[in-house]
């Protein structure tokens, strides 16, 4: 009777599981792969490449006889996504397959690499946010298989935080770097798949493109109401709803003003200093009413980073209500609370911060517009919020037509 009734309960959530596939899944199940017949294949994936199933993406291509996997080609965090943020990853071989870098002495597939290839597939789980660079691994492949006729094939996967929710500043051209490449809002609301399909027609790459778009996804949906497992797509991106909350604090970590919780069990989740007020922090914040967040004390110490074994006192950013909230506007309101709140060592922090960072913080941001006013004006919320709402708006009428879903 207890097995009969728990087996009812699961019910529903096995069989939404099933109602999602990916592009991988499709790929197999819809005849897609016949295009492979008889071609030698370049696979650019790592640990988050894996089918509804969890059964990894390398092992389904390897073991296929009607086509040859000869390059597997690795992106930033390498190919099972244990190395950390801007590390260089190293070429490497399994038996019989060279393993290409994309993270280390070049970030393009070259003419050597490409040698022994007739077809590109891509199969990687990205996060949703512009300076995440597995977009531009894309980019850059889908660039470089263009100049040799080559064909790309990307199998698409969700957006973890959705379809729906745009947010965040533009792309300036004079800060295009790797870890951010296509000017699109720093929450852009897209689909891999999507994205690819817009900068190869808006960037005029013009490869052989072919998306082999999810079923049963739609653009309300966030990772966790598609059913399927998470895998980490980098060792800091632990759970699914992480993304949100990398949006969230991602600015404000390269500014080196606090620690955000990387070093700490809550990457991402958290915003914390020596000098900061838990208590009076986090009732700044929830009187602010932001959207679909709240905020709660928080007094820990970090395992490792520049406040290790310090006692950090600071906020725990709660979701509220997906729909609703905007990871740039918090992230905006916390900065400028800390401006507010603790003028002193924000500005002290802003003054010893690297040449180095701040162009990183530009270039994550996508302009020096937001670096410049922390610098020179006493309150800065609203107006680290306009930058760009114009350009935003004129993206989302123009991302229309690359919508698959």
């Amino acid at each position: 009777m207890i097995r009969k009734s728990i087996f009812f309960l699961l019910v529903p959530y096995l069989v939404f599981a099933d109602s999602i596939e990916l592009g991988i899944d499709r790929f197999f199940k819809e005849g897609y792969a016949i295009a492979l017949d008889g071609k030698r294949v370049g696979l650019i994936t790592n640990q988050t490449g894996v089918d509804g199933s969890l059964r990894s993406t390398v092992k389904l291509f390897v073991k296929e006889k009607n086509f040859q996997v000869t390059a597997l080609f690795a992106p930033e965090h390498g190919l099972d996504g244990k190395i950390y943020a801007g590390i260089e990853v190293k070429n490497g071989a399994t038996k019989e397959i060279p393993i290409f870098s994309l993270h280390g002495s070049t970030r393009r597939p070259t003419e050597d690499m490409l040698k022994t290839i007739d077809v590109l597939v891509f199969d990687i789980q990205d996060i949703g946010i512009r300076p995440y660079t597995f977009a531009s691994t894309l980019y850059y492949a889908m660039e470089e298989a263009a100049l040799r006729s080559i064909p790309v094939i990307v199998l698409d996967r969700p957006n973890p935080m959705g379809g729906l929710m745009v947010d965040g500043p533009m792309l300036e051209d004079k800060f295009r770097s790797f870890i951010g490449y296509i000017n699109v809002p720093y929450c852009h609301g897209m689909t891999i798949g999507e994205l690819a399909g817009f900068f190869n027609s808006e960037y005029k790459i013009g490869c052989k493109l072919t998306v082999v778009p999810m079923k049963g996804w739609k653009r309300d949906m966030i990772f966790k109401d598609t059913g399927l497992a998470w895998i980490p797509t980098s060792p800091n991106i632990p759970e699914s709803d992480t993304p949100y909350f990398c949006a969230t604090t991602g600015l404000l970590g390269e500014l080196d003003l606090v620690n955000i919780g990387i070093g700490y069990t809550l990457p991402f989740k958290i915003v914390g200093a020596t000098w900061i007020n838990a208590e009076q922090f986090a009732a700044a914040l929830n009187e602010q009413k932001i959207p679909g967040a709240s905020f709660s004390p928080i007094h820990y110490k970090p395992f490792y980073g520049s406040l290790k074994d310090k006692d950090c006192h600071g906020i725990k950013i709660h979701i509220t209500n997906h729909a609703l909230y905007r990871p740039l506007l918090t992230q905006f309101f916390i900065i400028g609370l800390l401006k507010s709140l603790y003028p002193d060592q924000v500005t002290a922090k802003l003054k010893t911060l690297t040449k180095e960072k701040q162009d990183l913080f530009n270039k994550a941001h996508g302009s020096d517009s937001a670096y410049n006013l922390l610098l020179t004006e006493k309150f800065v919320t609203w107006k680290l919020i306009g930058h760009h709402i114009e350009e935003r708006a004129a993206f989302i009428q123009k991302r229309e037509k690359y919508l698959l879903y």
